[in-house]
């Protein structure tokens, strides 16, 4: 099972959605998303995930003047069957991964691409997804 998701952002937090059809794996096509209640709740984790690392990038190269005209954010869900999982009495276990790549548009140098490479990082929903939360049902 793969999804895919990319968001656009331009300077002015303006964002749009693109998603790949996830019952189709062999199309690298995205299409504009209508509305996000069209997408699964794996393509709406993506959906955030992308959101907040473009507002995080935006919001930084705005408050330290660079000229970030627009961000891209692609982002897929992957789900393998562990290699290492051949001697499994059930087959449910699964590395479960995102993979996520960023591109910037404006007149950038070195130096700038390097620290908003680095404030991807700090987007929350990403620290989130890679230290794990616990969710407790009442």
């Amino acid at each position: 099972m793969t999804e895919r998701v990319v968001v656009y952002q331009d300077r002015s937090f303006r964002t749009e959605f693109k998603a790949g059809d996830p019952n189709d794996e062999e199309s690298n096509e995205v299409e504009n998303v209508i509305s996000l209640h069209n997408l699964t709740p794996y393509g709406m984790l993506l959906a955030s995930l992308g959101t907040c690392t473009a507002i995080v990038v935006n919001s930084y190269a705005r408050n330290h003047d660079i000229p970030l005209k627009g961000i891209t954010v692609d982002a897929s869900f992957g789900r393998v069957f562990a290699e290492d999982c051949d001697d499994c009495d059930e087959e449910n276990e699964y590395d479960e991964i995102i993979q996520e790549s960023t591109h910037f548009e404006g007149d950038l140098d070195e130096a700038q691409l390097k620290r908003l490479h680095r404030v991807v990082k700090a987007c929350s929903v990403r620290r989130l997804l890679e230290n794990g939360i616990r969710v407790e049902s009442a």
